[in-house]
């Protein structure tokens, strides 16, 4: 069974309040039409490829509410609430919990630090922590604990300066292969993995999302698409740009899980 065989998602429909959203720089926000959009051409593709997709309501208290991966972090048998780094993003996770609750047997929390999802990558045989602006020390130790109750491996990993989250520079393409952005060519970062770094020009791609035998990638990189495609793992390229001026991609607009009776 691979480690991308979900069968069920959640996601959040973007509130009005999205304009708003967090972003690095003075540069405009999108407009709330077009990331509906986006939104709705991802959630459209998640349940083309077989998930059963919930979408959650709005919350307009919430600007940046859209990105459920960063107040939670689901596997099949248990969930865990994190601890959003930027402080305008912690209600979210009391918001987040009671959904968790209701198709989880375990939802674990945090006791100390913050962790934002976005910062979080879980392969194989570990999870990945990478240090950020939104994700310290004391909250990759307290994830660390979550962790080895579910008899998972945690480590941590430094992000690199100038690079939002860990999961901004890197994703996987399958269960032995991360695609990376120059920044992150660290061979101790990323262990056993094989490491495909990305063309110049196209570091935004490493957001890329893996989900059953399809990776999905943002419109507008066909380099990194083709190299993808040469690994000989199917490619489909959804529209993200108006995600992207609030400095977000694919991976962070949903969580995502196999059901354990599956």
């Amino acid at each position: 069974m691979s480690a991308f065989d979900f069968t069920h998602a959640i996601v959040r429909e973007p509130a009005q309040s999205v304009t708003d959203g967090l972003r690095d720089g003075d540069h405009a926000g999108p407009s709330h039409d077009a990331v509906k959009r986006e939104h709705g051409a991802y959630v459209a593709t998640l349940r083309e490829l077989g998930l059963e997709v919930e979408v959650l309501p709005a919350l307009e208290a919430y600007p940046d509410s859209i990105f459920v991966e960063d107040p939670a972090l689901v596997f099949s048998e248990a969930a865990i609430l994190l601890r959003p780094g930027a402080p305008t993003r912690a209600g979210e996770v009391a918001e987040i919990a009671p959904e968790l609750e209701t198709r989880f047997e375990r939802v674990l929390t945090l006791g100390d630090g913050f962790v934002d999802g976005g910062d979080v990558l879980t392969t194989p045989d570990e999870v990945l922590i990478g240090l950020s602006a939104r994700t310290d020390a004391a909250g990759a130790k307290s994830l660390i604990a979550a962790l080895a109750q579910l008899g998972k491996q945690g480590r941590v990993v430094k992000t690199p300066p100038g690079v939002l989250h860990f999961k901004t520079g890197c994703g996987l393409i399958d269960e032995g292969t991360v695609a990376i952005a120059a920044a992150l060519d660290d061979a101790e970062m990323f262990g056993d993995l094989k490491r495909m770094v990305l063309p110049a020009g196209e570091e935004a791609a490493a957001n890329i999302l893996r989900v059953r035998d399809t990776v999905l990638i943002g419109e507008g990189f066909p380099e990194t698409r083709e190299m993808i495609e040469r690994h000989g793992v199917t490619t489909l390229a959804l529209p993200i740009s108006e995600i992207a001026k609030i400095d977000a991609g694919l991976s962070c607009m949903s969580l995502r899980w196999r059901s354990v009776a599956s």
